[in-house]
C-alpha cells in the first residue's frame, strides 16, 4: 500500500464526510439531498459525522487494500482518522458535542 495514497485518502474521507454531514454544498446540492432523504436511514446517516465517515471510507478502503483483511482494517482506520481530524478541527463547544440516543 502506498503511504501517499493512504494519507490522501484520509483527507479525502474527512473532506467528503464534512461536506455531506455539515455543509450545504455548492448551489445547496447537499442541502437538497439531505432534505430529500428526510428522516429515513440516509437522512439520519447524514446527521452523524461518525456514522457517515464509516460509509464514506468504504470505497477508499476497497481501493487501497490488497487483501480482504487489509481492506477491512484500512476501512476502519480511514474512518477513525477522519474522526480524529474532525475532533482536531472542531471548536470545543459544549453545545455542539455529539450525542447518541438509543432507539
Amino acid at each position: 500500500m502506498n503511504i501517499l495514497y493512504l494519507v490522501l485518502s484520509v483527507f479525502a474521507v474527512w473532506r467528503l464526510t464534512h461536506l455531506f454531514g455539515k455543509e450545504d454544498g455548492p448551489f445547496d446540492i447537499i442541502f437538497l439531498l439531505r432534505r430529500k432523504a428526510g428522516n429515513g436511514f440516509f437522512g439520519k446517516l447524514m446527521d452523524c459525522f461518525y456514522c457517515l465517515s464509516i460509509w464514506i471510507a468504504l470505497p477508499f478502503a476497497i481501493w487501497l487494500g490488497q487483501i480482504w483483511i487489509e481492506k477491512f482494517l484500512v476501512w476502519f482506520a480511514l474512518s477513525g482518522a477522519a474522526c480524529l481530524l474532525e475532533q482536531a478541527t472542531t471548536k470545543n463547544d459544549p453545545d455542539n458535542t455529539p450525542t447518541y440516543h438509543e432507539d
